[in-house]
């Protein structure tokens, strides 16, 4: 950290070797609409993330910036698989905060800012990962109505920037993300509200949430091209929404309506947690070559975390869960894992985990499921954050 008469500099690092083993799940799944896709089933050792924050003052305490340069080795090769990015805001008072940049959409819980002090390592649980949204470049304005109760709206491009060049958006703030987040009775939620008790609270800690995002989306191809991009609306089968034929022949979305909400309950005390949300999407205005056939699409889902801090301080033991409900299919999973904090503090953990999958509709190469997963899923990672 430097502090200087014009200017702060704080500067942090976040990394982690994962050992990932996805042996136990079946090869290949079939989807809703009859077909058989496979499944890439890993077994390997990455050394998975790599993140520089840079984040202080400049001139005017009141203003603000945080700086990133992230890097998913998982994806080498791939677009946005090194991403430089970030925000300036300017603090008026604790009330308002007007920043811009690129941020997340502030769509569930897990996407206000905690990451990365999750119970799990880089990677959410399956019903959170498929409702969400993600980062896009936009504005926003943040602050705290009364204490113990904070806001956050955001207006951006679309729901997910990455890999997305500006050439590909369309001309408009298409995304509008809004939540609302209640501490009743201590007015914290222990440090940056993350899930799991490793504050040991002595006090009964509560929290209640709700989010709102609406957004129109489209395929985001290439100009003159017709490659989809857009792989954050998936059915709940795991088929992007976009894929030509999907709905039958000669059919191909080209734009969809995307509003999701989601409410939020947690509660704290003596190292033990229990936090859970339910999701609620709905899909509609499909535009492109024959979509008036395709009705509106309505999805549901639910997750539920229980911790607890066996050694305070040292290890967490966790049981967590969660379920995607819809028209294309339904999923779900079952999770249990351990936290080790190696030296007493946040900032090393070992953390050893296994999942198993029915049926997931979401996933990439930086976390532990790939889409269409069905079985077991074993992962340890070793994790440094400071």
């Amino acid at each position: 950290m430097f502090e200087g008469e014009d200017g702060e500099v704080y500067f942090r690092l976040f990394t982690y070797a994962r050992y990932l083993n996805q042996q136990g799940l079946d090869p290949s799944y079939v989807d809703s609409f009859g077909n058989s896709h496979a499944v890439q089933v890993r077994q390997d050792v990455q050394l998975a993330k790599f993140t520089a924050y840079f984040s202080g003052w400049f001139l005017a305490p009141q203003f603000r910036y945080f700086l990133w340069i992230w890097s998913a080795n998982t994806a080498q090769g791939d677009p946005a698989q090194v991403v430089a990015a970030g925000t300036v805001s300017w603090v008026f008072s604790r009330f308002v905060t007007l920043g811009a940049g690129i941020a997340s959409l502030p769509t569930t819980r897990s996407t206000e800012g905690q990451f990365p002090n999750w119970l799990t390592v880089d990677n959410r649980l399956t019903a959170d990962e498929f409702f969400r949204g993600s980062y896009t470049t936009g504005l926003f304005l943040k602050g705290e109505i009364t204490p113990g109760l904070k806001y956050t709206a955001m207006i951006g491009n679309n729901l997910s920037q990455l890999g997305v060049s500006a050439s590909q958006l369309e001309s408009g703030l298409n995304t509008q993300s809004f939540a609302l987040n209640w501490m009743p009775t201590t007015g914290e939620f222990g440090f940056n509200e993350t899930f799991g008790d490793y504050d040991d609270h002595q006090e009964v800690a509560t929290r209640l949430g709700g989010h709102y995002t609406h957004s129109r989306e489209d395929k985001q191809s290439q100009p003159g091209t017709d490659d989809i991009e857009n792989s954050q609306v998936r059915l709940t089968d795991g088929n992007l929404v976009f894929t030509p034929d999907l709905f039958g022949p000669g059919i191909t979305v080209d734009k969809v309506t995307y509003e999701m909400a989601s409410i939020d309950a947690g509660i704290k005390y003596q190292g033990f947690a229990l936090e859970a949300e339910y999701y609620w999407r709905a899909l509609s205005d499909f535009r492109g070559t024959n979509t008036t056939g395709i009705a509106d699409i309505d999805d549901h889902g639910f997750q539920v975390q229980s911790s607890a801090m066996v050694v305070p301080g040292i290890l967490q033991v966790y049981l967590s869960g969660s379920e995607i409900l819809g028209r294309y299919g339904d999923a779900s999973e079952v999770r249990a894992g351990v936290n080790w904090y190696v030296v007493k503090k946040r900032g090393l953990r070992f953390n050893a985990e296994w999942l198993h999958l029915s049926k997931c509709p979401v996933g990439y190469t930086s976390v532990p499921y790939p889409v269409g997963g069905n079985g077991d899923v074993f992962h340890a990672n070793f994790e440094m954050n400071f």
